[in-house]
């Protein structure tokens, strides 16, 4: 799945494909989606593990090649006029950068922006665990979050910041021509400061739980979201 994105996606080129030679009678058809002249190396699964460091049960490889960084701003400025964005905050789990990002594919979503302490989208294991949405959901990297906040009001965004100290419950909150949704890292959160900027937003749980993993935690306020017709 995440090489048919590499391959068939406009976002970014592959350089090269390694597949394990039992593999490569079942991906075959795919690989003659790719560009001509793409290199499609293959090898035994002893030689497969010593490239990549470990077992890599499915037999697939790919290089891709990175585009250079776009600004936030250029970003911000490409998004259509009923736009949803995911703002993540020193996300440094890599497991759940991926899944923000397949949830962002799944409901949606125009673009994710992360902070430059959140990890990067391209590691291999967040564009795995978000099967192949790093390669297709639009995204952007920046450090000022304040200035951020300042960029997204000039566009017209109604911005939440998702924590559970929110005084708003999820329900309450209904989608905006244009959304932002602010997520932090699990047990710090938001910085207070930011929160402080921002519709504060709490999904309810039952007593005597205070909080969710941020990933799933995106999915519900994305389905939330993405689902209302009505706007206020």
């Amino acid at each position: 799945m995440v090489l048919r994105h590499l391959l068939q996606g406009r976002r970014f080129a592959a350089e090269s494909v390694l597949v394990l030679e039992n593999r490569l009678q079942g991906i075959a058809d795919l690989l003659h989606q790719a560009p001509p002249g793409l290199p499609v190396y293959v090898a035994d699964r002893a030689v497969m593990d010593r490239v990549a460091g470990f077992a890599i049960h499915r037999g697939v490889l790919a290089v891709g090649l990175r585009n250079p960084a776009q600004p936030v701003a250029t970003q911000l400025d490409g998004l259509p006029s009923t736009a949803t964005v995911v703002v993540c905050i020193g996300i440094a789990n890599h497991d759940n950068v991926g899944s923000i990002f397949r949830n962002a594919a799944a409901f949606g979503a125009d673009a994710v922006l992360l902070d430059s302490t959140s990890c990067d989208p391209l590691y291999r294991k967040a564009i795995r665990v978000s099967v192949g949405a790093a390669l297709t959901v639009p995204f952007a990297m920046f450090d000022d979050a304040d200035g951020l906040v300042g960029e997204l009001a000039a566009r017209g965004f109604l911005q939440l910041a998702l924590s559970p100290r929110g005084e708003r419950d999820l329900r309450e909150i209904h989608r905006a021509p244009r959304t932002a949704i602010y997520l932090g890292s699990e047990g710090e959160g938001l910085p207070a400061h930011l929160i402080d900027k921002l519709v504060a937003t709490r999904i309810s749980l039952a007593a005597g739980f205070d909080s969710l993993n941020v990933a799933a935690a995106s999915a519900i306020a994305l389905h939330h979201l993405t689902a209302n017709s009505g706007c206020g």
